[in-house]
């Protein structure tokens, strides 16, 4: 299985998690299969590029995002494309892999999502 988290900054296991998904610098992936990582920039709309952040990640073959929350409209777009969402992840990447191995981290609905209105 591939995750991704949205980060703050680039330091693979160090990388502190974004509090704004769609402003994030960008995601650490990570193969829970083969233990590798790698890092996607965040070259969405949000950051002055192309497309939404959710397409970025569907384009790196990811099956879940655990992530401190997002919108309702970026879990539309993940459920349509088939990605998992789990909210509630804080620390570092190291922190919210463990988070999610332990049960603690919840599947992104319409009650946990985000919903204040943000502008560029």
């Amino acid at each position: 299985m591939r995750i991704a988290v949205p980060v703050e900054n680039i330091e693979e296991m160090d990388s502190r998690v974004s509090a704004h998904f769609g402003r994030a610098v960008g995601f650490v992936i990570y193969d829970d299969e083969t233990k590798e990582l790698e890092s996607v920039s965040n070259t969405s709309e949000h950051m002055g590029g192309k497309g939404k952040p959710p397409e970025l990640i569907e384009n790196s073959d990811v099956d879940l995002v655990l992530c401190s929350n997002l919108g309702r409209r970026a879990v539309d777009m993940f459920n349509k494309m088939g990605i998992d969402v789990c909210v509630g992840a804080s620390g570092t990447v190291k922190d919210v892999l463990k988070a999610w191995n332990e049960g603690k981290l919840f599947q992104a609905d319409s009650n946990n999502v985000c919903t204040q209105h943000h502008t560029r």
